[in-house]
């Protein structure tokens, strides 16, 4: 087991600092695009015209490729994490906005019409009557750019070693040592599984109001008949 866990010194970080460094070049871009994301979907809900030309240029960087990307980038930020976290931001707002937007959607006209009538103002509206309503399509929207962020971090050591976990892919055919990339592929899966487990309990935290998923709603079901063959034999 020591063969997967010995990292070359040229990294320059241990398994548990490339784990550390995953995260933030992955977590980090995803954090900045949904913070970009909530004002620009609700921009789009409100102004119907924009929605189309946003999804479109969203879109079109997303199939730029994150080589084209560092090309252009590396003059101005060098071969840094930010070369790398700029490109994930980028590629995330495909996701996310979609899901801004379709989760605004998703808010009963009754329900804006009466917190306006209650006089809740736009932005108070926004922030605790759509927004919650909004939680499970965004929740959604964030998982997927989340496991996808956390696979192309490993991009990033095509320049200077800035790819984290990605770093051992490169390592593992420069010393022929197939345990690296092993190591690499393995923990980046453990990494997005675990994510989004935790990103599913804190819909579920955000969320109390929704209904059981589908298997404890069949769990229930199956207990009822029970309970009323109960009832019946006592009466």
């Amino acid at each position: 087991m020591n063969g997967f866990f010995d990292i070359p010194s040229d990294l320059q970080h241990s398994y548990p600092g490339l784990i550390a460094l995953h995260m933030q070049e992955a977590l980090v871009p995803v954090l900045v695009g949904l913070l970009l994301a909530l004002p620009i979907g609700l921009l789009c809900v409100h102004n119907d015209w924009l929605y189309p030309p946003v999804l479109w240029t969203s879109t079109v960087l997303y199939a730029i490729p994150s080589i084209a990307f560092f090309v252009v980038l590396i003059d101005y930020t060098g071969l840094t994490q930010l070369t790398v976290m700029i490109p994930l931001c980028l590629y995330s707002l495909v996701v996310l906005v979609p899901a801004v937007v379709d989760g605004i959607r998703s808010v009963p006209e009754e329900t804006n019409a009466a917190a306006a009538a209650m006089g809740i103002g736009p932005v108070r509206r926004y922030f605790q009557v759509q927004l919650p309503i909004a939680v499970p399509a965004i929740m959604a929207g964030l998982r997927v750019a989340t496991a996808s962020s956390i696979s192309l971090a490993s991009v990033g050591s095509l320049i200077g070693n800035q790819g984290a976990l990605g770093n051992l892919l490169t390592t593992a055919m420069l010393y022929h040592r197939p345990h690296l990339a092993v190591t690499s592929v393995v923990t980046t899966a453990v990494l997005a599984i675990a994510v989004d487990a935790l990103l599913v309990l804190l819909r579920r935290l955000l969320t109390p109001w929704q209904p059981p998923s589908a298997r404890k709603a069949r769990r229930l079901a199956s207990t009822i008949p029970d309970a009323a063959r109960t009832v019946e034999g006592v009466s």
